[in-house]
């Protein structure tokens, strides 16, 4: 377990994206589909969250037994550039502390599909991220899910609101898949851990 994560806190998992069916498929929308995927393995259904301005999914990630981690999964329903507020109240209403959140974000930097695993820094002109940052500072843990650079001249901001392409989305599960495996090895064995194992 890494310094920086408290024994015993509970974890909150941030899949970021927008909210609606028409964003569904959507690049910029990879850590909602990295959040259902992990509510599929704890065996809930996400539940609209009081005031907080999100859905939550309360249970335990790892290992039956002392091993395990008590996670709040959560998908802001704000819009990405709005996260920061519904994050950081639930970061409040559940007692965890900024390095026991991990952002599960869309990056434009990265290849299509390669991860990055790191704690802090910058939001890379990430809305989500600079929202976030803006309403609980920067020392919390993203798990970086490359969708590579817009071809062309097409602008970012209609590249990351467009569906995966058809050839993408043959390997858009593996890596989705992949993206959770890292977030629970993340919660379970440290960044440090989960660092040499995903990143690639």
């Amino acid at each position: 377990m890494d310094v920086s994560t408290p024994a015993g806190a509970p974890w909150l998992i941030v899949g970021l994206g927008n909210p609606g069916p028409e964003y569904a498929m959507n690049r910029h929308n990879v850590g909602f589909m990295v959040a259902d995927l992990l509510a599929g393995r704890i065996g809930g259904k996400f539940k609209r969250a009081g005031k907080a301005q999100a859905q939550v999914l309360e249970g335990r990630i790892g290992p039956v037994g002392p091993a395990s981690r008590r996670v709040i999964l959560a998908k802001p329903m704000s819009f990405m550039n709005l996260s920061g507020g519904p994050v950081n109240a639930l970061r409040d209403f559940y007692k965890v502390p900024p390095a026991n959140v991990v952002a599960v974000h869309d990056e434009l930097d990265i290849d299509y599909g390669v991860l990055r695993l790191k704690l802090g820094g910058g939001d890379n002109g990430h809305n989500g991220l600079k929202s976030m940052t803006k309403a609980m500072g920067a020392d919390y843990h993203r798990v970086r899910f490359g969708i590579g650079r817009p071809p062309g001249r097409m602008q970012v901001a209609d590249f990351v609101l467009k569906d995966f392409s058809s050839s993408e989305r043959k390997e858009l599960d593996y890596f989705v898949d992949r993206a959770a495996d890292s977030v629970e090895c993340l919660v379970t064995e440290g960044l440090e851990r989960a660092q040499s194992a995903y990143n690639s």
